[in-house]
């Protein structure tokens, strides 16, 4: 694989021409396939981000065209000898030219999608710059995704009064199948790494939560994961954006989904957390599955009945009335066993199936110890004293819960 970056005003615009090796159709990390649609994109990053180190511009445009590099990447400008060895230990792919020194950088951004797990992290987190991913089209690439209101998401964000950067960028039109997406899951900080210089930082912060980081997540594994080779400190992403002086961090990867939910809700930034990827200004569009789901999350964290217009015969509720397993099925279990009338829901099969209850449950109130481990130094001491006063760590025997998750 070939990558150039250019700059023009302010945007940088990445082309990448396959070797003889590599191949159009591939999968990301987590195994999904995907297949190659346009060798271009673009990132806005405005007047800031005129010179970003190498190895910042070479990560992010590896997020671009890891799924359908086999053994080479040839950047356009000399990476450090760590990245490239990051590169290899990670892929099994030579990169080069190297040339350059490391970076570093201090401060803490939060890669923000204005979502309940991410509003979590800006509750720990206070004074931290939200960079946000807003996606645009393309200009050789239909929109096959038209209701996706990806500029409603950019205008809540700037109502937060916190330091804000939107970038706006084309990349997740480089897929053509499934729909337009991110080639790997980790191109959503494009903007944070081509920022990184201008800004100071040395870590960009996820809303990955317990069920994403630990337990497989929504297409993954399903099964208890301390490799997870997308999200550990240690897997080949970790390293990677550790070796490019950008920190990978995760404050909310030891706690549920409804603890996030509740800290989200608890913030002043509450009015403006939005989920919904369809609903306007007004509020979430109440019909899609992505707020059915969430919907059971609030209610079971309010202690109230399931408020929505969906019924168990909608395609939206469709998975719900299949046996488990399903994705993120612990914050399922979480809502079945708190939601008063569950069986007057969409998931009146699914909480027969499961059988779950509030002792059952209650491990997903806690943090997993484990997880305020993999936080790197200057950012732990500040998530520990938040969880400890406001959440706490798991039992051992709750502990163990996460460790067995997927074996029952």
């Amino acid at each position: 694989m070939r990558v150039r970056w250019t700059r023009d005003e302010d945007v940088w615009r990445l082309v990448f021409l396959l070797d003889a090796e590599d191949e159009t159709t591939g999968a990301c990390t987590d195994g999904h396939p995907i297949e190659l649609r346009t060798n271009s994109c673009h990132v806005r990053t405005g007047a800031a981000g005129a010179s970003p180190h190498p190895d910042l511009l070479a990560v992010a445009a590896w997020t671009v065209v890891a799924p359908w590099t086999r053994r080479r990447v040839t950047f356009d400008r000399p990476i450090s000898a760590g990245l490239a060895e990051a590169l290899r230990t990670g892929w099994g792919v030579d990169a080069g030219p190297v040339g350059s020194e490391p970076r570093t950088g201090a401060r803490l951004a939060i890669s923000y999608s204005g979502g309940a797990d991410s509003m979590a992290v800006a509750t720990m987190f206070p004074d931290a710059p939200f960079v946000h991913f807003q996606r645009v089209s393309h200009p050789r690439v239909p929109n096959r995704w038209t209701h996706y209101r990806a500029e409603v998401l950019a205008r809540l964000v700037r109502k937060t009064g916190r330091e804000v950067h939107v970038v706006q960028s084309d990349l997740e039109f480089v897929l053509s199948r499934p729909r337009p997406g991110f080639p790997e899951h980790q191109a959503v900080t494009a903007g944070a790494l081509l920022l990184a210089d201008d800004l100071d930082l040395g870590g960009v912060a996820f809303g990955h939560e317990l069920g994403s980081r630990w337990l497989g997540g929504e297409r993954y594994t399903h099964r208890y994961s301390p490799d997870n080779p997308m999200w550990a400190a240690g897997g080949p992403w970790g390293r990677l954006y550790a070796a490019a002086g950008l920190a990978m961090v995760l404050p909310v990867g030891g706690l549920s989904e409804p603890v996030t939910m509740r800290m989200a809700m608890e913030s002043d930034l509450a009015h403006l957390v939005r989920w919904c990827l369809r609903g306007d200004l007004d509020g979430p569009c109440a019909t899609c599955s992505k707020c059915l789901r969430k919907e059971l999350i609030l209610a079971a964290v309010e202690r109230r009945p399931l408020n929505t217009p969906i019924t168990a015969a909608m395609p939206a509720a469709r998975k719900w009335q299949e046996p488990p397993p399903y994705g993120g099925q612990e914050t399922i279990e979480y809502g079945c066993a708190h939601v008063p009338g569950i069986e007057e829901t969409p998931f009146a099969k699914a909480a027969e199936f499961l059988q779950a209850t509030p002792e059952s449950v209650r491990w997903l109130e806690h943090c997993y110890p484990p997880a305020l481990r993999e936080i790197p130094e200057p950012w732990r001491a500040r998530v520990e004293a938040y969880v400890g006063e406001n959440i706490g760590l798991m039992t051992e025997d709750e502990a163990r819960r996460v460790e067995t998750w997927g074996e029952r």
